[in-house]
């Protein structure tokens, strides 16, 4: 019995990061020895994925409400740094997107057209779908996990329960907690709900039909990487004036590597929630900003978007000059933040930024097409970019301000 309890006590409070690795390699290996198995486990991943995916919208609507019910007048939240660093780097993204792909041009071998997939007709319609999510029902953002809805119901929720007797903030604090509780109980099931999602992936699709895409592959790779690792390392320096490695590393290791199986910024935010909480940050700046990233900071999304576009356009042979490569950067930056108001995401975005080379819609819909083919890793690889960076993003700013209070109680 004593031999029982210190195994799960081992297992509930030992590394998860090293027991989400096991989960990794235990997933290869049983994808090899039994594929048939493997798929067989595909339920365990689906469970997890789905457990998060269910606590997220009642854990972003509990945390921000409480968060604003409680907070002191005066306080500052520092959301407005946030949101400008959000829209700096996924306009940055759009940038080094487009660098990479006139260094190491792609041409594609164009397959069938995507079906059953409607893609928006322009930015107007990305915009219009996003301000329409924002007076959404909250019953009906709750269930169909409209975060922008959700925020905006939280935040008037918690405005006006500022003026409640301090019971009833109490009770909404209390309330936060349990929710928070649930959360980090489905966080440690993280290694086994990971073993069975890589085991399935790697049983079922495999890496052969990615084969004929590795250039497409290494120019998306390539940005997303110098996005994570040069990119976002400099602005976080400027923010916090030291190393932003430590931080860099933290964040991708702990939130990137859930979001890149998980393949749901959705699913990801309870884990970026009790990340911030692990680096002790503000409680009414994060959960506000996890959630709020997970909507409109999409630097994934606009690589995802540029490299397909220009992937395109060289296929096609389309001579272009550099402010039309400028104005795709832009479009692309501002159809990535309204991506989660699209079903399909960041690739029924493409055939609007093919439309600025005058690209129709059939082969526009044939380069999403191969945009899925490639989505076992693009899909993986842009999901953990952009929700990892939501945190990083968060700690620069609050740990910025942190260090400007301690300079200033230290010249008083």
């Amino acid at each position: 019995m004593q031999n029982n309890t210190s195994l799960i006590s081992k297992l509930t409070n030992g590394n998860l990061v090293l027991q989400i690795l096991i989960g990794i390699v235990a997933g290869i290996l049983l994808a090899l020895i039994s594929p048939t198995t493997a798929i067989s486990v595909s339920m365990v991943g689906g469970l997890f994925v789905g457990a998060l995916k269910a606590v997220a919208p009642i854990l972003v609507f509990i945390l921000v409400a409480a968060s604003i019910a409680n907070q002191k007048k005066n306080a500052n939240s520092n959301m407005r740094p946030i949101i400008v660093l959000y829209l700096l780097g996924t306009l940055l993204a759009s940038f080094t997107a487009v660098t990479f792909s006139f260094m190491f041009p792609t041409q594609l071998t164009l397959v069938a057209g995507a079906t059953g997939a409607t893609p928006p007709q322009g930015i107007a319609e990305v915009l219009h779908t996003l301000l329409f999510k924002i007076v959404d029902n909250p019953i009906n953002a709750l269930v169909e996990a409209n975060y922008i809805g959700i925020l905006a119901w939280a935040i008037g929720f918690g405005i006006t329960l500022r003026h409640t007797s301090d019971a009833t903030k109490t009770m909404l604090t209390d309330v936060s907690h349990g929710v928070t509780t649930i959360v980090h109980f489905i966080i440690r099931l993280a290694p086994i709900g990971i073993f069975g999602l890589v085991a399935s992936t790697f049983a079922t699709t495999g890496f052969s039909a990615l084969a004929g895409y590795v250039h497409l592959l290494a120019v998306l790779l390539g940005s997303m990487f110098f996005i994570a690792l040069v990119v976002n390392p400099i602005i976080v320096y400027v923010k916090i004036k030291q190393n932003p490695y430590p931080l860099i590393f933290q964040c991708l290791r702990e939130s990137g590597v859930t979001a890149f199986f998980t393949r749901s910024s959705a699913a990801n935010i309870p884990v970026n929630m009790t990340l911030c909480e692990k680096l002790e940050l503000n409680e009414d700046t994060y959960s506000v900003s996890i959630p709020l990233g997970a909507t409109i900071n999409m630097a994934g999304a606009a690589i995802t978007i540029t490299v397909l576009t220009l992937a395109a356009v060289h296929t096609l042979g389309i001579q272009i000059d550099l402010f039309t490569a400028l104005l795709l950067s832009v479009v692309a930056a501002v159809s990535a933040c309204g991506a989660s108001g699209v079903a399909g995401g960041s690739l029924l975005l493409i055939p609007l930024a093919c439309s600025l080379f005058g690209i129709s819609n059939d082969v526009a819909m044939q380069v999403v097409a191969v945009g899925f083919i490639i989505g076992v890793i693009q899909d993986s690889a842009e999901t953990a970019l952009n929700s990892s960076t939501d945190v990083v993003f968060t700690a620069a700013v609050c740990r910025s301000e942190q260090g400007q209070a301690v300079s200033q109680s230290t010249q008083a």
